[in-house]
């Protein structure tokens, strides 16, 4: 089995679900008592946080960078990015390393075309939901048309993201409001919701949509064995 990097931290609520998302499905397909091979980078996530909001990419680019050379010299084969939104560093990486990088987006679009569905709702950061670098992959790889909330909804749906599940706070109240925003996209035709942060996934479950959900931080943990164990 290839040694999988992680950048972790971001959140390390998420991040927790990635061990444990890789250790399930490493051991799903290895058997007896097999569990993943694993390096974690952890960053600060207030360190992160300030730097997105002050739009400091370039600084975040760098940072991103130098953490997937120190994974790459410490024995990753391959790197996962824990985070649906900085994979806006992902291209950074790319060019600063010599390993591949799987990039959340295109997990996901193949997990949506196995379902045979072409219009789905995205759910995630401002800057997951506003910037095209998400949209565009699931556009232009897998010809899957992206829907996003009002920008009233999204500011909802980021305040939530950052004030709660980066916190490990869980709100029934703010489940609903999510589940009301799945429902509007639902009647415009929406068939399925990407949770495109990876501590939605803490908040809303298969059960709690009408419409196929498409977990980020599952797909992505599950894509990362399957590419690890390949030959």
């Amino acid at each position: 089995m290839k040694k999988i990097g992680l950048i972790g931290g971001i959140t390390w609520q998420s991040t927790q679900l990635y061990y444990q998302y890789l250790n399930e499905a490493a051991n799903k397909a290895l058997g007896e008592s097999h569990s993943c091979k694993l390096i974690l980078e952890s960053v600060d996530f207030q360190e992160i946080s300030e730097k997105q909001s002050n739009g400091d990419w370039e600084s975040l680019n760098t940072d991103f960078a130098e953490i997937g050379k120190r994974l790459e010299n410490a024995g990753a084969e391959v790197i996962l990015i824990g985070a649906n939104t900085m994979h806006l560093c992902a291209d950074s990486i790319k060019e600063n390393t010599g390993i591949p990088l799987l990039h959340i987006a295109e997990a996901t679009g193949e997990a949506i075309i196995d379902q045979g569905l072409d219009k789905v709702l995205l759910l995630g950061t401002k800057y997951t939901m506003g910037l095209d670098f998400y949209k565009d992959i699931l556009k232009n790889q897998f010809g899957i048309t992206t829907m996003v909330p009002s920008e009233a909804d999204q500011e909802l749906v980021h305040s939530i993201i950052y004030t709660e599940l980066a916190k490990g706070i869980i709100m029934p109240n703010s489940r609903k409001e999510y589940q009301a925003i799945i429902g509007k996209a639902e009647e415009l035709g929406a068939q399925g919701v990407i949770l495109g942060c990876t501590e939605i996934p803490l908040l809303i479950q298969q059960e709690h949509s009408n419409i196929p959900t498409f977990d980020t931080t599952q797909i992505h943990a599950n894509a990362a064995v399957k590419f690890a164990l390949a030959k």
